[in-house]
C-alpha cells in the first residue's frame, strides 16, 4: 500500500478537525492492541475502508504509524521520540508536587515524597505542614528502608526473600531496632495485601507516618508519598482514615505517570 505526499498531509475526508484528531488517536490505539490491517482497523473502529485508508496514511505520512506490504500497520518512531521527550519532562516530583501540596493541606501534617536509592529511602521532596511538629527529615538525605513507612512502601513488590536481606544489612549497619525480623516479615505482608505501610514511632521517637508507593506505566514502583506528625495526632483511627488519602494521592499521582487502575 502506497502513500501520497497529498494524502499524507491530508485529514481524512468527511470528518471535521476535531473528529479526525480523536479518529487519529483511536488508530494509533487499535494498532497498538493488535489490529495491524487495513480490514482490521476498519471493523474495530466501525469506520468504511476508504475513510480508514485516509487516516493511516496521514498517520503514516507523519511517522505515527509505519506500514509493511503483506505485513501490515505498525507504530511509527514518532511515538517513540514523543514517548522519550514525555519521560524527559514528567520527573517524579515534577509530576507529584501539587498532589503533595493538596494532600499536605488537606491533612495538616508533613507530606515526604522518595525514591529507592540502593539500600536506604532518598527524600526528593518535603511539604510542611501548618501543625506545632518539627519532622527532622531534609530533602537529599537518605533514611533507613525499615523503620520508615516511605521506605517500607519502596519495597511493597520485593519478594520476602529481598525483605529478609535488608533488614539484616540494617543489622549489620549497626542500626538499633525495636522490632523482630519475625514480627516486621509478618507486617511486611499485611502491608504489601493492602497498599500501604506505616511507621509506628520506629525511626523517630514519637513520631507516625503512613506511605503508598507510586506506581509507572509498567506497574513498577518508582517512588512513595508519606504523611508524617506527632504520635498525638496519630492514633489507629485517624491512620487508618489517612491510609485512604495518601492511597489516593500516590493512585493520582501514578495515574500522571501513566499507570493504569486495571493493571492492579
Amino acid at each position: 500500500m502506497q502513500t501520497s505526499a497529498r494524502s499524507a498531509g491530508a485529514p481524512a475526508k468527511g470528518l471535521s478537525g476535531s473528529q479526525t484528531i480523536i479518529r487519529g488517536l483511536d488508530v494509533l490505539e487499535a494498532v497498538a492492541a493488535g489490529a495491524t490491517s487495513l480490514a482490521a482497523l476498519s471493523e474495530t473502529l466501525g469506520l468504511n475502508r476508504s475513510t480508514m485508508h485516509r487516516l493511516a496514511a496521514t498517520l503514516v505520512g507523519k511517522r505515527y504509524l509505519s506500514f509493511t506490504p503483506r505485513v501490515g500497520y505498525a507504530l511509527g518512531p514518532k511515538l517513540l521520540e514523543l514517548g522519550f521527550q514525555a519521560r524527559a519532562q514528567m520527573s517524579l516530583p515534577r509530576v507529584a508536587r501539587e498532589h503533595i501540596e493538596v494532600l499536605a493541606a488537606r491533612s495538616g501534617d508533613t507530606v515526604h515524597l522518595g525514591i529507592l536509592d540502593g539500600s536506604r529511602a532518598l527524600y526528593l521532596d518535603k511539604i510542611a505542614g501548618n501543625r506545632r511538629v518539627e519532622i527532622s527529615s531534609r530533602i537529599g538525605e537518605v533514611q533507613p528502608l525499615r523503620s520508615t513507612g516511605l521506605g517500607k512502601a519502596l519495597i511493597l513488590d520485593e519478594p520476602e526473600a529481598r525483605w529478609r536481606e535488608l533488614y539484616e544489612y540494617e543489622n549489620r549497619e549497626g542500626r538499633r531496632y525495636g522490632v523482630s525480623l519475625d514480627t516486621w516479615l509478618t507486617c511486611m505482608r499485611g502491608y504489601a495485601k493492602v497498599g500501604h505501610a506505616l511507621d509506628l514511632e520506629e525511626n523517630e521517637d514519637r513520631i507516625r507516618c503512613v506511605a503508598a508507593p507510586v506506581r509507572d506505566a509498567a506497574n513498577k514502583i518508582v517512588g512513595a508519598i508519606s504523611v508524617s506528625s506527632a504520635a498525638q495526632y496519630m492514633n489507629d483511627a485517624r491512620m487508618r482514615k489517612l491510609a485512604e488519602d495518601v492511597r489516593d494521592t500516590a493512585r493520582m499521582i501514578s495515574l500522571d505517570l501513566g499507570w493504569r487502575d486495571d493493571r492492579r
